[in-house]
C-alpha cells in the first residue's frame, strides 16, 4: 500500500455535505496530497464562505499533484478506448475525463487514490492499473 493518498472528489464531497467520511479520512495512514483537478472540481461547486475557506485550508495543508503532458495525452487515449468499447456519449466522457486525469495522477506519483464513485473507477482501473480503494 502507498504511502501517499489522493482523495477523489466523492469522498470529500460526501463528507462536506454529510460528515460520512470524517472518521475514516481523519485515521487515513499515509501521506495526503491533493490533486489539483479534485480541487477544481471542489472550488467549481463550492457554496458559502465555510467550504471556500475549507478549500483554501485543503490547498495549503497538502502538497497539490497536477496531471503531467503524458498524463493529458494518456487520458485522451483511455477515453478514446472507453468511447469505442462502450459506446458512452460525448456527455458522459466529459465527465469522465477529471476522473481519469485524477487517476492517471495518482498513477504516476504512486499514490493509493480513494472514492466514493466505484462504477466509474473501476472502468477507469480496467482501462489503467492504479492503486485503488473504494469506500
Amino acid at each position: 500500500m502507498s504511502d501517499l493518498v489522493i482523495f477523489d472528489t466523492s469522498v470529500l464531497v460526501d463528507d462536506l455535505r454529510t460528515g460520512q467520511n470524517r472518521s475514516r479520512i481523519e485515521s487515513i495512514s499515509g501521506l495526503i496530497r491533493m490533486s489539483s483537478v479534485v480541487l477544481a472540481e471542489l472550488w467549481r461547486g463550492a457554496v458559502g464562505t465555510a467550504e471556500r475557506d475549507l478549500l483554501r485550508v485543503l490547498g495549503r495543508n497538502h502538497p497539490i499533484l497536477t496531471p503531467t503532458e503524458k498524463n493529458w495525452l494518456e487520458s485522451g487515449q483511455i477515453l478514446a478506448d472507453i468511447r469505442a468499447a462502450r459506446g458512452l456519449t460525448p456527455g458522459k466522457l466529459r465527465d469522465l475525463h477529471c476522473d481519469v486525469l485524477i487517476a492517471l495522477t495518482a498513477r504516476s506519483r504512486g499514490a493509493r487514490l480513494i472514492t466514493s464513485n466505484r462504477t466509474d473507477f473501476e472502468m477507469i482501473h480496467s482501462y489503467r492499473k492504479f492503486q485503488l480503494e473504494v469506500w
